[in-house]
């Protein structure tokens, strides 16, 4: 195509390549007999808007580039279609919206991909192109012409099979998902690709990527609009990546708009990206990507992945030791009670069945009281244990989350420190639990959770900060770690209580949150009064300073008048020696962690923390550490 060809086409699409397109397109129809809309009686007919507009071929295609977010290179390209510029019709929605009012769907989308075929070929092009198509037009294509004239007209193209994704884009649910198999199966092996579009909108099922298994599957734009904002939607693209890795896919982000979202898909681990962030559609394929994309993608500096500003429940009552013990029914008698109970005597008790399912539960210290009076066994041994049956007894699914557990543990009813529990599966009873075991398991599932986010602050724990400072490390990036601490915490607390000393605790959080870039800064919780906070700002120190400011501004409010005058309180030491203890401060040790310096979340952890101590012991507010020549070791 000549210069002047291209320029008509800027100005106007359907002028310059439109209409070579259509002239290479009208040869090739015919030599091959391709079904094509342009051939159809209904847009022959048509009187709508569409159809005028196909009969004039006022439809053309532009490209948007899909990129690879390791290293910033245009990957491939996306065909879109269009109409004329001064046409109502010249949006992708309108167009779709008109063809389905005009009862041309199918021959709609047939044209598409002729045109978009066409003009990739008149502009050759050897680099990869993807085109969307339907699963129902694409069964459609496939019987009326077959694998060998669908290959025979893309090589007429001058494209490559190798280069050519169809990107199966779902308006309504597959009726037969198998046929759909054997089809995309038997053009696969000609060398055209297959790709997913929009997974997750609620049409692109995980049946139709586990039975097509596509080599790409592109992902929804809801799950990457403002994913730097949203835990629920890291987390989901995680699973995503999961699931690609057990079928072996490639995985495309949609609709990328910002910086953000950008650097956090890329740390992800995403392969490729698509939107309009990394470059808009346009008439020309685009040999880079915009000049702002690539900083990022090129930037060593890692993304602050949103946390869920809520404990994460990660145990489960599976946790609980699960007795397996012997059950009653409600036909069982007394003796053989009794004998269950004196060859099990790690029992504290016996569930009561009616089936599988649990009605009630008999307490052995009751049950054998009772029992070893004298003349029962002669008067009641013959008897059903009916009357000695709890027939409200506690009653725990194996699976049911740890709020379940603590919901049991703060009731007034108590009985299950006596009685214990039963312990069901889809309400089939499966054995007994202990009081004892309810609290452990509970206590236990607390702790971990804690190591992930802070129960008091929210902010994450010791698992997500180590993480962060290993990606840190790996990305290559320069950045400061921060350890932050109280001074005179402990006489504050024990003065006051646990409530005014988890209110200062929270102000810290407060503090630390509101003057650190949520996307370049990671604030962590450790625990108690011991806080991390990994710097990617270049204004880290001026940020520290404002902490440990507004701390001191504001943490003396949180004393009583008395003490405000008095510059501190009178309280006993860890000595148990009384002397005065001024106000609480906020001391924080920088250390500043260079490139290839330390290889382990470990190694930063020991080094800060000796930061802070350091500030600590000069009792001044920031010390930044000299970290030359150390090399202990150390754990948050």
């Amino acid at each position: 195509m000549s210069s002047v060809q291209f320029a008509a086409a800027r100005a106007n699409p359907a002028a310059g390549i439109f209409s070579t397109v259509l002239e290479k397109r009208r040869c090739l129809f015919n030599a091959k007999s391709v079904p094509t809309a342009m051939h159809s009686d209904l847009v022959q007919r048509g009187r709508g808007p569409l159809a005028s507009l196909m009969r004039s071929n006022g439809l053309y295609c532009v490209f948007q580039p899909i990129v690879s977010l390791r290293d910033g290179s245009i990957y491939s390209h996306e065909a879109l279609i269009r109409g004329r510029p001064d046409s109502a019709l010249h949006a992708p929605d309108r167009l779709l919206d008109a063809a389905a009012k005009e009862g041309l769907s199918e021959e709609f989308e047939n044209h598409c991909l002729m045109v978009e075929l066409g003009q990739w070929s008149a502009l050759h092009e050897s680099r990869r192109l993807f085109v969307n198509i339907s699963a129902k037009v694409l069964e459609q294509v496939y019987e009326r012409c077959g694998r060998e004239l669908l290959l025979a007209y893309i090589r007429d193209l001058g494209i490559l099979p190798s280069m050519l994704v169809l990107e199966i884009t779902e308006h309504e649910r597959v009726s037969d998902m198998d046929y759909l198999a054997e089809i995309v199966q038997d053009i696969r092996e000609t060398g055209v690709s297959l790709a997913l579009d929009d997974f997750g909108d609620g049409r692109s099922s995980l049946r139709l990527w586990s039975q097509l298994k596509p080599e790409i599957v592109k992902i929804d734009k809801y799950f990457t609009k403002d994913i730097s904002k949203h835990a629920e939607k890291v987390k989901t693209i995680q699973a995503l990546q999961q699931i690609a890795e057990i079928f072996d896919t490639t995985l495309v982000a949609e609709g990328i708009e910002t910086e953000d979202d950008l650097r956090v898909l890329r740390d992800l681990g995403i392969a490729y990206g698509q939107g309009y962030f990394l470059g808009r559609p346009a008439l020309l394929p685009r040999e880079s990507v915009e000049p702002q994309a690539l900083m990022v993608i090129q930037d060593r500096r890692v993304a602050v992945y949103p946390e869920l500003r809520r404990v994460s429940h990660v145990g489960q009552k599976q946790r609980v030791s699960v007795v397996e013990a012997p059950c009653a029914t409600l036909h069982t008698t007394n003796d053989e009670l009794a004998s269950i109970l004196l060859a099990r005597t790690d029992l504290h008790a016996i569930a009561v069945v009616d089936g599988s399912r649990p009605v009630g539960i008999i307490n052995r210290t009751d049950f054998m009281n009772a029992y070893s009076k004298s003349y029962y066994r002669e008067l009641w041994g013959r008897k059903p244990c009916a009357s000695h049956i709890n027939p409200e007894p506690r009653v725990i699914e194996r699976n049911h989350p740890v709020e379940e557990l603590l919901s049991i543990l703060t009731s007034t009813d108590q009985r299950y420190l006596i009685d214990g529990f039963i312990v069901t599966e889809n309400g089939r009873y499966v054995g007994l639990g202990t009081g004892d075991q309810l609290v452990r398991s509970v206590m236990e599932t607390r702790i971990e959770a804690a190591r992930h986010a802070n129960p008091l602050t929210f902010l994450p724990g010791n698992i997500p900060i180590s993480q962060h400072i290993e990606r840190l490390l790996a990305s290559g990036a320069e950045f400061i770690a921060c350890y932050a601490d109280l001074n005179n915490f402990k006489p504050f607390n024990d003065q006051y209580g646990y409530w005014r000393g988890d209110e200062m605790i929270r102000l810290v959080a407060k503090l630390a949150l509101a003057h650190c870039n949520p996307q370049r800064d990671f604030v962590g919780h450790v625990g108690g009064d011991d806080f991390v906070i990994l710097y990617q700002s270049t204004d880290w120190q001026l940020q520290c300073e404002q902490i440990i400011s507004e701390f001191a501004q504001q943490a003396i409010e949180l004393f009583d008048a008395p003490a405000r005058e008095a510059g501190g309180i009178h309280a006993e030491d860890r000595h148990g020696v009384a002397r005065f203890f001024p106000l609480t401060t906020l001391s924080i040790g920088a250390v500043n962690i260079h490139r290839d310096e330390y290889t382990s979340a470990e190694q930063v952890a020991s080094v800060a923390a000796r930061a802070k101590h350091d500030a600590k012991i000069h009792g001044e507010g920031l010390v930044v550490r000299d970290n030359t020549n150390f090399n202990e070791g150390g754990v948050f």
